[in-house]
């Protein structure tokens, strides 16, 4: 008989786990950064949510993954050369370009990766169409992949939904991604969430806490 097919919710294993974290960048989450939307004020609605709930929820996590024996990596947008030639072509004609000399394109202090952390520049909304994620996540063993990040509708919902697609068993961290509005991550979650595990932080630490109570 073929062994039973795993269940998106099924607890994570020790040295199969990674965190991912999406495009948490100053460019994005500094009120002002962002040239391309000058009208979103410090008050707007995805300032006030990431800083009130995302980045601190992303920091239990990413605490707790270290702690726990959990891989961390971390995706941005960034391009491969100062004019941007290498970029995909969607990203031209939006446009999207920042440049590797940017300091606004690394993540914020809060989320900055430590030590040996992998960080991988992309350059399409999906990290496994424009890096070796893919490769670098089975080199690693990895077969759980925790998500959190922005844009929910578009950079994460990518993210799970290909990752889906190549066989990982996704969560997706609900209250550590944000978009522009709330009724954007509502309706992404719905959309994509037949491609994973939804679940808020806690329940989320609580899986990865798990972890090294079982070293």
């Amino acid at each position: 008989m073929k062994p039973p097919l795993p269940k998106r919710d099924e607890p994570y294993r020790a040295g199969e786990t990674a965190l991912l974290v999406v495009d948490m960048q100053r460019i994005w989450l500094e009120p002002g950064a962002d040239p391309d939307h000058p009208e979103r004020g410090p008050d707007h609605y995805f300032y006030r949510q990431t800083a009130s709930q995302t980045i601190p929820n992303q920091q239990r996590l990413l605490a707790a993954a270290r702690a726990n024996g959990v891989e961390v990596l971390h995706t941005i947008i960034q391009s491969l050369t100062e004019d941007g030639r290498d970029r995909s072509l969607d990203h031209k004609l939006t446009p999207i370009h920042i440049p590797p000399s940017l300091p606004e394109g690394l993540p914020i202090p809060a989320l900055a990766p430590v030590g040996d952390e992998i960080m991988l520049p992309k350059t399409s909304s999906g990290i496994f169409n424009s890096t070796n994620v893919d490769y670098v996540l089975k080199n690693l063993g990895i077969r759980y992949l925790i998500v959190a990040g922005v844009l929910t509708d578009q950079c994460v919902d990518m993210t799970v939904r290909d990752a889906a697609d190549r066989g990982y068993l996704v969560t997706c961290v609900s209250d550590a991604c944000a978009t522009i509005t709330q009724e954007r991550h509502d309706i992404a979650l719905k959309a994509f969430g037949g491609y994973c595990w939804i679940a808020d932080t806690d329940a989320v630490l609580a899986r990865i806490e798990a972890l090294g109570k079982r070293a």
